[in-house]
């Protein structure tokens, strides 16, 4: 009886990992620097996780998660409630979709599909913030942030790649 405790002791904390981690790289991304005008390009450490784990992990990372970590997303940094939300579960919605797509290829089609994300979620989050202060802002950071995601995603990905074989597989 004890072992059957233990194991889904053991059982749970491998489904809320990548809430987990998700929550984790939310905040790490949120750590304020030193270097200015950073917060405006700073890298969507939680976009890649949540990207990651629709691809790989769909079952453990659903639709409403997402949306619960935009919302804190959103509490935390003090952008307008729901906007992360929106974000994250577009992504999420786009990534589900195409998932057959990523699962058989290489690494670097992985990249390709996190780039597009990338740029398709700073696309939207642009058209969202011009519309909602009713003024065109500037394409730069939203650009600037989405290749610095591109960029920076190996890192991240590997992290996440080792997560999900070492607790997951």
């Amino acid at each position: 009886m004890a072992v059957g405790v233990w194991q889904r002791l053991d059982q749970s904390g491998r489904n809320i990992l990548p809430f987990a981690v998700t929550i984790l790289l939310l905040l790490v991304g949120m750590v304020p620097t030193q270097l200015p005008g950073y917060a405006t390009v700073a890298p969507p450490l939680a976009l890649m996780a949540v990207y990651y784990w629709a691809i790989h992990r769909p079952d453990l990372l659903r639709p409403g998660v997402a949306f619960l970590l935009g919302v804190l997303h959103d509490l935390l940094s003090g952008t307008p409630l729901g906007i992360t939300s929106l974000l994250f579960v577009l992504a999420y919605w786009v990534t589900l979709t195409q998932r057959r797509l990523f699962l058989g290829n290489s690494f670097a089609m992985l990249w390709v599909g996190f780039a597009m994300v990338a740029a398709g979620v700073a696309a939207v989050q642009w058209v969202v913030y011009s519309v909602m202060h009713a003024q065109l802002y500037a394409v730069g950071p939203v650009a600037a942030q989405a290749l610095l995601a591109a960029g920076i995603f190996p890192m991240p990905a590997w992290a996440l790649m080792r997560l999900h074989r070492a607790f997951l597989s």
